[in-house]
């Protein structure tokens, strides 16, 4: 491992012993368990699914957008990983518990935040009024990652900045 990347992931360490030992409740656990499942796609899906019926051709566009947007993020996020191949917290130090299973190996970027920020800012550009239901659950999948033992912090504050910038140059394309 890259000294800088073993450095970053010692810092961080401490922050996710926190979040995985309070996410250990099951009162705690449960529910963002729920989060990050409905963050693997299903929420997501769903979503784009509905658009259509609620919104006509309106909501087709923005449903198409989102899955053209959710390919680039999958093929940006997956090369990621394979570039600096970062450890999750869980495989990294043995006291960080993974509460639910991990998808895939490696932690950098979280993918399920990568996701959930670029489709929520897509969909909010079409619909601002669905930003009540669709800002909070994108905040509690990025935590859920931190939470479930299965990111470090730079993790889902890097996927942040990416979604971000992959929905607005998308918007920017697209407007």
């Amino acid at each position: 491992m890259r000294p800088w990347l073993q450095h970053l992931n010692n810092r961080e360490a401490s922050i996710c012993r926190t979040w995985s030992r309070s996410g250990q409740r099951v009162w705690v656990q449960r529910p963002f368990a729920v989060v990050s499942r409905l963050g693997d796609g299903v929420f997501w899906y769903c979503l784009m699914a509905i658009l259509p019926l609620l919104y006509g051709v309106e909501g087709l566009k923005a449903s198409l957008h989102m899955l053209i947007t959710g390919g680039v993020a999958l093929a940006l996020y997956k090369s990621l990983k394979g570039v600096t191949r970062r450890e999750r917290p869980c495989h990294h130090a043995s006291d960080i518990m993974a509460l639910v299973p991990p998808l895939d190996r490696y932690s950098f970027p979280s993918g399920h935040t990568l996701h959930a920020v670029s489709f929520s800012a897509v969909a909010v550009y079409y619909f601002p009024q669905l930003a009540w239901l669709l800002i909070p659950f994108t905040a509690l999948v990025a935590s859920s990652r931190i939470l479930l033992g299965l990111h470090y912090p730079s993790d889902v504050l890097v996927a942040t900045l990416i979604g971000l910038t992959l929905a607005y140059s998308s918007l920017s394309i697209v407007a």
